[in-house]
């Protein structure tokens, strides 16, 4: 019994070191200001991803505003050398202009760093979701209303994503500010 727990404990080891070890799978989209955004372009700086789509009527303003939100103690701490990126569920409605006008919604303290991003079919985001973030996307086909994941996600210089927050509720700001602190200070 203490050998088989043991053999399980190993393997389960093995999974959990292997998760996270790869990068992002390229990809090259347009963002809310019409301009091409690519894995090339993000790397060597860190940078939060999400999932939102702008005719959201449940969890995308809370997580945008959230997201701001937390820029904004990033802002006052200083830290400065990072992107928000937020991937379209709903990329035949969101267009570029749609989504400056969502972005414009929100208290945002430096639009610069954002990129809402679409110019892939809803299939391709669902894909690349489930492949790179371990999330989901759906149509709701009782409404017009997209069904997806919630997390913020860290990802590192190099295209890794290192950790997963909730971006709804309960989110842990202090912690991603201080993640978040220490991939801008490693090489």
């Amino acid at each position: 019994m203490k050998r088989l727990l043991l053999t399980a404990a190993i393997g389960l080891m093995l999974i959990v070191s292997g998760c996270g070890s790869s990068s992002i799978d390229d990809f090259s989209y347009t963002n809310h200001r019409g301009e091409t955004v690519s894995t090339e372009n993000l790397k060597g700086t860190p940078w939060l991803a999400t999932f939102v789509f702008t005719n959201c009527e449940t969890v995308c303003p809370p997580m945008t505003f959230n997201m701001a939100a937390i820029q904004e103690e990033l802002q006052k701490k200083g830290i400065e050398d990072y992107k928000i990126v937020a991937f379209s569920v709903d990329p035949q409605a969101d267009t570029p202009e749609k989504m400056q006008e969502y972005l414009a919604n929100f208290s945002v303290p430096d639009e610069s760093k954002w990129n809402l991003l679409t110019g892939y079919t809803q299939q391709e985001i669902g894909e690349f979701a489930k492949d790179n973030f371990s999330t989901f996307i759906k149509d709701d086909p009782k409404s017009d209303q997209v069904i997806h994941g919630t997390s913020f996600y860290l990802v590192d210089k190099k295209g890794v994503v290192r950790e997963n927050y909730d971006g709804y509720q309960d989110v842990p700001v202090a912690d991603i500010q201080k993640d978040l602190e220490k991939l801008i200070k490693e090489k």
